[in-house]
């Protein structure tokens, strides 16, 4: 907490300026512009490491939802550098926006709002995780209760349309003998504007909150939330399959960056390819883990990306 106190005067996503105060009306003013579907992002790291898989991310959502506009929440990209590294897919028409965000506005009247307050005043412990991670688990939350859309990860590759989706959120565990779904995940979410599993979800954050374990405040929140009040009439809540976002989990997804060595392995591209360009929505890449992974040419994910890319670099080999 000492060093937390000395520090908060420095941390500039607590730092109020003329583009942060902007976010709201420059939201809207975005959100008019007849999008199919309104997507968000969060990335609160500096442009700099913003590299090609990355990038993938946007590629893949604006080509499979071409109609669609992209907020992505990012001080760092709402800069001249973020505008060259977006440039390329906004020469081709597709409606996408970095904005600054204004934490304070984005919570105001949320249960999170007195969170805040307290992170901001160094009077709430933040806990050994780093505070981005807390904070884009937040803002998630709350840009969907306050404007309503779908949000997403950094870390997947889009393979289809979203539309017909509303109010839906993916496991990422099911139980194997009932095939029932045993862990949520906050990676892509789909909901209404002020739907009220967002509320409950911004009030467990903010009662419930701990720094110290890893998905207490994410995925595993959404999961108590769930089980809690996910039946509640009126909700109108969907829970979708594994293969939806979340086909392969952390473990299993080292076999997909591998090229195959053998016909049989061939074969099981082949065959999981075609599965997940008809079954899902998006793969997770679960970036944490496979960020230093070498994409081999003929594997699951360069078949992917080449089938789903717009400007298809080649550092995606990289």
């Amino acid at each position: 907490m000492e060093w937390f106190q000395k520090k908060l005067p420095d941390l500039e996503v607590f730092q109020s300026t003329n583009l942060s105060r902007a976010f709201h009306d420059r939201v809207l003013k975005f959100s008019t512009n007849q999008c199919a579907i309104q997507f968000f992002m969060v990335w609160l790291s500096p442009a700099r490491i913003f590299r090609p898989r990355d990038f993938l991310a946007v590629e893949t959502l604006m080509k499979a939802n071409p109609h669609s506009c992209l907020v992505l929440i990012w001080r760092s990209l709402d800069t001249r550098r973020g505008y060259k590294i977006l440039k390329p897919l906004l020469d081709l028409g597709f409606k996408i926006l970095a904005v600054t965000p204004d934490l304070a506005s984005l919570v105001k009247d949320t249960p999170a709002e007195t969170w805040l307050k307290q992170i901001k005043d160094g009077e709430r412990d933040p806990g050994k995780i780093s505070l981005s991670v807390q904070l884009s688990n937040l803002i998630r939350l709350a840009v969907l209760y306050k404007y309503g859309g779908v949000y997403l990860d950094t870390d997947f590759i889009v393979l289809k349309d979203f539309k017909g989706l509303r109010n839906a959120i993916g496991p990422q565990e099911v139980d194997q003998a009932t095939r029932k779904w045993k862990t949520l995940n906050n990676a892509a979410l789909v909901f209404d504007k002020g739907h009220p599993i967002l509320f409950d979800f911004l009030q467990e954050f903010a009662t419930t909150f701990d720094g110290n374990t890893w998905g207490h405040n994410g995925p595993y929140m959404l999961t108590r939330v769930t089980r809690r009040v996910g039946n509640t009439p009126g909700y109108n809540l969907t829970i979708l399959g594994l293969e939806a976002f979340y086909p392969v989990n952390w473990v299993q997804i080292k076999r997909f960056f591998k090229k195959p060595a053998t016909e049989e392995e061939s074969k099981w591209v082949d065959e999981t390819v075609l599965r997940l360009s008809e079954e899902s929505y998006g793969l997770h890449l679960w970036n944490k883990i496979t960020r230093k992974f070498v994409i081999n040419e003929g594997s699951v994910i360069h078949r992917l990306i080449k089938s789903h890319c717009i400007l298809c670099q080649d550092s995606y080999d990289s």
